[in-house]
Parts: C-alpha cells; sequence; structure tokens
C-alpha cells in the first residue's frame, strides 16, 4: 500500500470542494537592462552634431549679393572658427576673425556685369562702394543666421526622428542643436577679432596679387573698422576680375620704401629668379641679404653670385657663418652691392644701414669653441657702432647681422634689426624697444632641404617704411613650398604701433634727421 505524504494528506483533508479556487500569482517578469546614461547621451549628441551638420550642407547658404558680385555665404563645423574668403579662380584669404566651432565661408561667385558696368560708367559711385558693401554683408549675415537656424533645427530633428521614432526625442534633439547654434554665435561674438583682415593668409593666385590689401600706409589710416576693411578686400577683388587673366602691378606708393630682406640662400640657384620676381612684382627699392648666400665659401663658388648685378636693384649685405672673406672681396666688387661689416653705415634707398659681418666661419657646420661669445661680442661692437652714428647726428634706421645672438645686443640703438640663421622667421620685440625681424631661409635651406621629412619652405619678407618717419610700418611674410612643392602664402602684418586704435607712440629708439650720402 502507497504511503501519502503527511502534508499533502493534511491538504487534502482541510479542502473544501464548495469553495472557489485560490488563483496561482503570475510569474515575475524581468525587465531588460536600460543601457548606461553615458551612452544615450552619447547617442543624442551624435544625432544633434550630425544632424546639424547635414542640415547645413543641405539648406544652410545664403546666396547675397555684395557689391557688384554674387556670392554664397555658408556656416561649416571647424575646430578653429575663422573666416575663409574663396575667390575662385584666384584662390582664397583665410582671416582669423572669431574662435568658435563654426566657420564662415563666403565663395565669391561670379562678378555681376551689369552692375560692374555701372561701375565702370560712373566711377565716382566707388566712393559710395564701401558703406554698399558693408550693408550687403550684414543683411546677407543675418539672412545666414536665420537659415542656419532653420537649417540645424531641422537637420537634427529629423535625423532623431529617423533614429528613435519618438517625437519627444526628436524636438530634444532640435533644441540641443539650436543651443549649440546659439552658443557658437555667443562664442564667435565674444572672440570677433575686427582687426584680423589685417592680417590676411593669401594662397593660390592671390598670393602674387598684393594690391588685394592696398599699401601700407593706407591700411593703418583708412582700415579702421572691419566692415570698412571687408568692403576694401571685396573691392579690391573686383578690381582683380576686371582685369580678368591679367593681374594688375602692385603700384608703388611713393611714401612707402619697399625693402625685401632675404637670408640663407645656402647656393640655390632658383633664389634668384624668386627674387627678381619678388622685385619687379613689389616694386622693391633695395635688398637686404643677412648672409649665407653660400655653402662653403670658396672661390669657385663666386660665379654663382653673378645674378645679382642684374637685379636692377642696390643690394646690402653682411656675411654669414657660410661665407668667407673671399666671397665678400667679390662682392664688394659688383657696383649695385653694399657690403656691411665692422658697423659700417650706409645710406641706400632713402634708410641708413648698418651692419657686422658673421665672426665665425663654419662651412662644414662644425661647433666652434666661445662661439657664443664671439657673437656677443661682434654684437657689441655693431651697438656701439650705432650709439657712435647716433652721437655724430647721422642714427641708423636698419641694423643688420647674421646670428639672432649677435642682433639681440643691438637692443635700444636702433628701431629695427634684421638677422637669419635659423632657417625659420620670426618677430620678436626686444625689452629696450628694438624690434628683431629674423628671416627664414630664402634658399629652402640649399642642399639640407632634404634632410627631413618636410623639405624646408623658400622664405622671404617685403618690410614697408614711411619715407618720413623712416619707421616700419608693415610687412609681407612670403612662404613658398620647397622642393618639389608648388604652394604660395602670403601673410599681412603690422608694427604694433601702427594698429588701428593705437595712440601713436612706441617703445622703439626714437630717430632724428639722418644724413644723406653723398
Amino acid at each position: 500500500m502507497a504511503r501519502v505524504p503527511v502534508a499533502a494528506l493534511s491538504t487534502m483533508l482541510n479542502r473544501n470542494p464548495n469553495r472557489p479556487a485560490r488563483p496561482r500569482p503570475l510569474p515575475a517578469l524581468e525587465l531588460a537592462d536600460r543601457p548606461s546614461p553615458w551612452l544615450r547621451a552619447l547617442g543624442l549628441t551624435t544625432v544633434v552634431l550630425v544632424g546639424a551638420w547635414l542640415g547645413l550642407l543641405i539648406v544652410g547658404d545664403v546666396r547675397a549679393p555684395v557689391g557688384p558680385m554674387d556670392t554664397t555665404m555658408t556656416l561649416r563645423p571647424s575646430l578653429s572658427g575663422g573666416t575663409k574668403i574663396n575667390v575662385s579662380p584666384l584662390g582664397s584669404l583665410s582671416l582669423d576673425s572669431h574662435v568658435a566651432p563654426v566657420r564662415l565661408d563666403v565663395n565669391v561667385d561670379q562678378l555681376d556685369p551689369l552692375r560692374s558696368q555701372a561701375l565702370v560708367d560712373h566711377p565716382e559711385r566707388l566712393s559710395g562702394l564701401q558703406d554698399e558693401v558693408a550693408r550687403d554683408v550684414e543683411h546677407g549675415t543675418l539672412d545666414l543666421a536665420v537659415r542656419s537656424c532653420i537649417a540645424v533645427v531641422s537637420g537634427a530633428t529629423a535625423l532623431g526622428l529617423a533614429v528613435y521614432r519618438r517625437p519627444r526625442r526628436a524636438l530634444a534633439a532640435g533644441g540641443l542643436a539650436l543651443g549649440l547654434l546659439a552658443a557658437s554665435g555667443v562664442s564667435a561674438y565674444a572672440t570677433w577679432n575686427p582687426k584680423s583682415v589685417l592680417e590676411p593668409r593669401f594662397s593660390g593666385l592671390l598670393s602674387s596679387a598684393p594690391s588685394v590689401v592696398g599699401n601700407a600706409r593706407s591700411i593703418v589710416t583708412e582700415f579702421d573698422v572691419y566692415q570698412k576693411e571687408l568692403a576694401r578686400l571685396v573691392t579690391n577683388v573686383t578690381k582683380l576680375y576686371d582685369v580678368t587673366s591679367t593681374l594688375p602691378a602692385y603700384r608703388p606708393d611713393p611714401s612707402t620704401i619697399r625693402v625685401l630682406h632675404v637670408s640663407d640662400i645656402h647656393l640655390n640657384p632658383a633664389s634668384w629668379k624668386i627674387i627678381g620676381s619678388l622685385v619687379e612684382q613689389y616694386k622693391v627699392d633695395v635688398i637686404v641679404d643677412s648672409g649665407d648666400t653660400m655653402d662653403h665659401g670658396t672661390a669657385a663658388e663666386n660665379g654663382f653670385l653673378d645674378p645679382i648685378r642684374d637685379l636692377g636693384v642696390p643690394y646690402v649685405w653682411v656675411r654669414g657663418n657660410h661665407d668667407s672673406r673671399t666671397t665678400q672681396r667679390y662682392l664688394e666688387r659688383m657696383t649695385n652691392v653694399r657690403v656691411l661689416d665692422d658697423g659700417r653705415a650706409e645710406t641706400v634707398a632713402g634708410l641708413r644701414f648698418a651692419g657686422i659681418g658673421d665672426p665665425q666661419f663654419t662651412p662644414d657646420r662644425s661647433t666652434v669653441p666661445g662661439s657664443a661669445a664671439s657673437e656677443q661680442l661682434a654684437g657689441d661692437r655693431l651697438a656701439s657702432a650705432l650709439r657712435d652714428q647716433r652721437t655724430a647726428g647721422t642714427p641708423v634706421d636698419v641694423a643688420v647681422a647674421h646670428e639672432p645672438s649677435a642682433a639681440r645686443e643691438t637692443d635700444g640703438t636702433v628701431p629695427l634689426v634684421l638677422c637669419g640663421h635659423l632657417h625659420h622667421e620670426g618677430t620678436e620685440l626686444l625689452p629696450y624697444g628694438t624690434r628683431l625681424r629674423r628671416e627664414g631661409s630664402t634658399g629652402g635651406s640649399g642642399l639640407r632641404a632634404v634632410e627631413h621629412t618636410y623639405p624646408a619652405p623658400i622664405e622671404a619678407s617685403i618690410l614697408y617704411f614711411d619715407r618720413d618717419s623712416r619707421r616700419l610700418q608693415a610687412w609681407d611674410a612670403i612662404k613658398l613650398g620647397g622642393l618639389g612643392l608648388s604652394t604660395a602664402e602670403v601673410s599681412r602684418h603690422l608694427a604694433d604701433e601702427n594698429q588701428p586704435g593705437a595712440t601713436g607712440t612706441s617703445r622703439s629708439p626714437s630717430p632724428t634727421p639722418s644724413a644723406t650720402s653723398p
């Protein structure tokens, strides 16, 4: 006989057949793991950014007439901000106008023939062109802001609806995109730099058209607000279009002395063609070479210097550590060359120059013990000669040395000192007011161009001096692609005391009228 468990028997005896059965409890449901809040935030951020970017690409353009030109304005995502003006097919201008995650692109599409002809027929309208362009730019910018808001909200909302399929999430994405654009606008407004147009970077064919920014004096006296500055750029670009395939020559300003500063050519024969082109294009008055024209300084290399005779302008030269005394004597026999050494001063093209040759001769690039002391001693000798010139009533306007360490010793004795040697350009204002301008290698480091991963660029500068005060007003830093490259960049820089809004005072030593050489 089978045994029945006591617990089961008790349950059977106590069960009432007339009592309804108790409902069984439902099994517990287990919820699926929810995604991490960080992952959800990352996904929403991606949707917002991608959607806003797509919206700008699709409907973020604004076509606006600016003076006689038809342009397209666009906002683009960017890590550094700024403004880029594309003037096809001439090239582009880049301005460091603001810091924000968006960049303003202005594409000059075409020159309207009717409006351009009206300017040709009525040249008196040019006087009001700047105001007209300023109004056009302002209206175009406002239209672009409205359309960009619509574009980013629409793009982010549409992508959010496609991804999440929930209207609330989609609207949240659109709201975040609008907030992001508004924050970018606040950042751009807070960091807006109206002076950025004074130092544009040119690329393409525009790099060979310095007239786009006018002469140095007009920049200082006329470009006092951003809209007028931008209008002047657009006006000059109009002139470029007006001559179609022929770029206009850079018209020399009678009140400006143009100096071409070159250095460290290092036997690169291509340098002479570049220098000749710059002399002709910029209407250069005098060339200053701060040394290392040669590589070993041997007599066999002297023939490399012969093209200097055909440059058509005076050539001021100081000896570098790769130039020998043999090189110096060869150049002294050329009629258009002024060799400066031992602090000797000469007035050339309205400016008084003084310089000293490098005390070292190291064609094999060896390190000579005590070289730092010899450079300092050479700089001291040059500074002493500069003080003697000032005492004699013939102060020097520009000092020239090869090594920067020697050049720094002239601080307080001259407004400007030029040097080279390091193969990369730079500018600094020394403690006692002298401005040091260091030139890069105009020969692209010569044979050393292939020693590094990327070829060294070819660099030179055009310095603009006021003829009355003989002070540096501005300079154009010119950089060409090195060996095997075909790039070009020109950037305009103003001396600090000539920036709009400056008081006109400078810590630089004040010159007195200089004597004219016989």
